[in-house]
């Protein structure tokens, strides 16, 4: 949404290559109650009732969570009952994960969708009223070993020993042959340019590691650091190195050109290392659109860039400037830098895309013990709990509802955690001003940006419900989420493409129904529609924000503080 100075780049690459020293706290004397100055102190803790199960909802109804959650729909989720149960509990998002999804697998899954939106939409409410967005995920640009030797069943391992040399190799002859112990091919035709002596390479996740001893021509020779199995076609992480691999493979060409037929919302672009393969792939969308004869007002899928190496990192700033939006992936992200940099580099990412306004997902392995067992850990909840303290935008589910045993106990548990989260932070607790998103937003300073302040700061001091949004286009909506309110966003769409593209940013709930409706009448009818779905009540407060063209006034931009009748 908008560009960004050099905020986060420097600071997320030194969190990937330095060490932290961690001073050891003080310790104190406390009193219950009291501290050691003798101040009294006050906790804060909303526990439910025991026996009730409606801790998380108002007036009998669950709120809308400001955070939102990106759900990946496979085997386990994607037939119409599971999938209504998903969408009912709180996914705003579906994520078709292109690096195993059939094309028929992905027919079935929007179908699908379709149908359950149109069933949890309302009585009487238009059918639009239950909108979910669509995003592609591609498998992206990966390095892999080659086929080990005398591997027919695709079974087979091999054991590298620890302090043994191994040599990678990426001519066309090792490919040909098969690998073993002391040679293994690599696909990519770039191996020697990209690493030094020193760096490590990583064989499947991280299984086995390697340390690089000398770089020949199309060879690279080195110690293995520890002993571990690998099978065929394992992946390769090269931590912290610059390499020349495309944007796209040609299977994600096929698969985005393919997903644009299906009207996707959003593209996350996997393995980003340079603002260049942004560029590359906003390029190849838009001559996907003009190929597929879609029309010049279509508003293209969104570029979500996922960062997930040690180049991603090294220019992130660069990366989200020209992106529509950041995913912070953390499954590979924990292979390519030090692991306990992660959470820290989470941080920095999220920040930054607050500072900006675009949107951001945290991802990988949220709620991962769910895919077996039907509560999650203590340290999953908590991990949810402080990605939204951290001011995510979104959440993601990957295996949990794709491929777990509890799908729908997965979705439900992570809105209740997103629910008890938002709450807390609000809640005006001693503890709750720390979890606070204080990242200030920098975008430019608009007319857009300033009555979205206004609306926020009303919001807040006036003790409004939510905010009202009338206006045709995305960005005053945007702006209002960038200031990071407490209270849901009601953004009143044109279209359900607006509407869909919309529902990533935190807060805003898109609802499409005011179409027909004169300008001069649409705040009353917003404010009725919005209570007719149960999101208001009568007597609450609430900030309506509209833009009009007026012909005496001209551009007119309202703000308006409005008692629910």
């Amino acid at each position: 949404m908008f560009s960004t100075s050099r905020i986060a780049a420097k600071s997320v690459l030194r969190l990937a290559q330095r060490r932290t020293l961690i001073a050891q706290p003080t310790r104190a004397a406390w009193k219950i109650g009291e501290t050691s100055t003798g101040a009294s102190i006050s906790t804060k803790f909303d526990l439910p009732d025991p026996g009730r199960s409606d801790d998380c909802y108002i007036h009998g109804k669950k709120p809308l969570q400001l955070t939102k959650i990106v759900a990946t729909i496979g085997p386990t989720s994607e037939q119409l009952e599971p999938l209504t149960e998903v969408v009912k509990n709180g996914m705003s998002v579906m994520r078709l994960n292109f690096s195993h999804a059939t094309k028929e697998e992905v027919e079935l899954r929007c179908t699908n969708l379709e149908i359950a939106e149109k069933k949890l939409s309302p009585a009487g409410a238009p059918e639009t009223q239950q909108i979910r967005s669509l995003l592609l995920d591609t498998r992206g640009p990966e390095i892999r070993s080659g086929k080990l030797k005398n591997d027919h069943s695709g079974h087979e391992t091999i054991t590298l020993q620890k302090g043994n040399k191994i040599t990678l190799q990426t001519s066309k002859q090792y490919e040909e042959e098969g690998s073993d112990e002391n040679n293994l091919f690599i696909n990519y035709a770039g191996l020697s340019k990209s690493l030094n002596p020193g760096m490590n390479v990583l064989l499947d996740d991280g299984v086995v590691i390697m340390t690089v001893d000398s770089v020949g021509d199309g060879s690279v020779v080195c110690s293995i650091d520890n002993t571990g199995e690998i099978r065929s076609r394992a992946g390769v992480n090269l931590p912290m190195a610059e390499t020349d691999l495309p944007a796209m493979s040609d299977k994600d060409k096929a698969d985005i050109k393919y997903g644009m037929t299906k009207d996707i919302d959003f593209i996350a672009a996997s393995f980003v290392q340079t603002a260049d393969g942004v560029r590359e792939i906003k390029q190849y969308v838009k001559d996907c659109a003009k190929e597929l004869g879609l029309p010049d007002d279509y508003s293209l899928p969104k570029i979500i860039s996922k960062i997930e190496s040690g180049s991603g990192l090294k220019h992130f700033d660069e990366i989200l400037t020209e992106s529509d939006g950041i995913m912070v992936a953390r499954g590979d992200l924990g292979v390519e830098i030090p692991i306990q940099q992660v959470t820290n580099a989470q941080k920095e990412m999220v920040a930054a895309c607050n500072a900006v306004g675009k949107p951001v997902i945290v991802a990988t392995q949220m709620l991962e013990s769910m895919a077996k067992n039907p509560r999650p850990t203590r340290a999953e909840v908590s991990d949810v709990t402080n990605a939204v303290y951290d001011g995510a935008d979104a959440v993601m589910l990957s295996g949990e509802t794709a491929k777990g045993k509890y799908p729908v106990d997965a979705i439900r548990t992570m809105n209740e955690i997103i629910l008890a989260a938002e709450g807390y932070s609000f809640s005006g607790g001693l503890g709750s001003e720390k979890t606070k998103i204080r990242q200030p937003f920098i975008g430019p300073k608009t007319p857009n940006s300033s009555i979205a302040r206004g609306a926020v700061s009303a919001a807040e001091t006036r003790d409004a419900s939510a905010i009202i949004v009338l206006g045709d286009e995305q960005e005053l909506a945007q702006h209002v989420s960038s200031y990071r309110p407490s209270v849901p966003i009601l953004a009143f769409c044109a279209n359900s493409k607006m509407a869909r593209q919309l529902i990533l940013n935190r807060a805003i709930h898109p609802i499409v129904g005011l179409g027909d409706v004169p300008p001069e009448k649409k705040p009353a009818a917003a404010i009725k529609l919005a209570k007719e779905l149960g999101h208001v009540q009568a007597g609450q407060n609430v900030v309506l924000v509209h833009i009009d063209d007026e012909e005496d006034l001209g551009h007119a931009e309202t703000l308006q503080l409005v008692s629910v009748p």
